[in-house]
């Protein structure tokens, strides 16, 4: 059974029947037991839902504003920072990885873009910076908190929409990120029709068990009925 037709149907009912527990549930029993990133990353706002295709971003710190070297990104500020901000699509996620916690991956400015351009969210295996702002325009960020300090100084984005490791995590682009306060899931891209076909079918069961236990039923008695808890 098909429950969508295309991405907008799917993060749509996502956003509006499902929770991200349910789909790490089922890629559980597909086999797929370790695509939650660190506990420590949560949305800003933690009413925030993140669904959408992953633009991963790889970065890497650099010491000085701009630095002479072998390599001409060396003398460019931010690196390619911002050619990948530029080339988000909507309803993609900015993922990024590969920097020290030294400095903040994200800001107001970058949230400002790439809501203009209809992205879903900023996922940053680090810090983002600018908090007011970026609660100001409401736009989905999941970070490990806020720290003030500037990446023009320390980082560069080296390369964009290649495949990144984030906490033992492949992220490919087209995966599909999906967070909420309980946490950020990566789905990829071959098993998201299965894991959200079983996702919605294990909520729409879910409401027969809650149903039940209201009722009065034990929670052994559920299970063995249900087979869902």
């Amino acid at each position: 059974m098909t429950f969508w037709k295309t991405d907008d149907e799917l993060f749509a009912s996502a956003k509006k029947e499902l929770m991200v527990a349910l789909v790490g549930d089922v890629l559980d029993v597909m086999g797929f037991k370790h695509q939650f990133l660190s506990q420590s990353l949560k949305p800003l706002n933690s009413a925030s839902i993140i669904i959408g295709r992953a633009m991963p971003v790889l970065e890497a710190d650099y010491y000085n504003f701009r630095t002479s070297g072998n390599n001409p990104l060396s003398e460019k500020p931010f690196g390619l920072m911002f050619e990948a901000l530029d080339d988000l699509k909507k309803d993609e996620v900015y993922i990024c990885s590969g920097a020290s916690h030294n400095y903040a991956l994200w800001g107001g400015m970058m949230s400002t873009r790439a809501k203009h351009l209809g992205a879903a969210g900023a996922v940053v295996h680090g810090y983002h910076r600018d908090t007011n702002e970026i609660e100001r325009i409401n736009f989905p960020v999941a970070s490990f908190g806020s720290y003030a300090q500037d990446q023009g100084q320390r980082g560069k984005v080296i390369d964009w929409r290649i495949p990144i490791e984030v906490d033992n995590i492949q992220v490919m682009p087209g995966d599909i990120i999906y967070g909420d306060r309980d946490g950020i899931l990566v789905i990829p891209q071959k098993l998201a029709n299965e894991a959200f076909t079983g996702a919605f079918e294990k909520a729409r069961g879910e409401k027969k068990v809650i149903k039940a236990l209201q009722l009065g039923m034990s929670s052994v008695e559920a299970y063995k009925k249900f087979g869902i808890m």
